[in-house]
């Protein structure tokens, strides 16, 4: 499947062999990456919605990082 590099708009193939998918190299993931960093790129919506959670998701959140410190608990190092 052919993809235009979101960064140069590069023609590229799509596949695992490109270990730089969606980009074209190495330096368009970089740039990519870099705004990002910068604030360059944004995702519209309420910022702080991310931030708050239900009680039914702190709950889930709990459980799993519980069950989590229990099986590493039966692990040796």
């Amino acid at each position: 499947m052919k993809v235009k590099c979101p960064t140069c708009g590069k023609e590229i193939e799509y596949s695992s062999a490109n270990p730089w998918r969606p980009f074209c190299s190495e330096r368009c993931k970089l740039i990519d990456l870099g705004e990002w960093a910068s604030d360059g790129y944004v995702i519209e919506g309420d910022p702080g919605s991310a931030d708050r959670m239900t009680p039914e998701e702190l709950e889930s959140v709990a459980r799993y990082t519980a069950e989590r410190e229990e099986r590493k608990g039966g692990r040796r190092r």
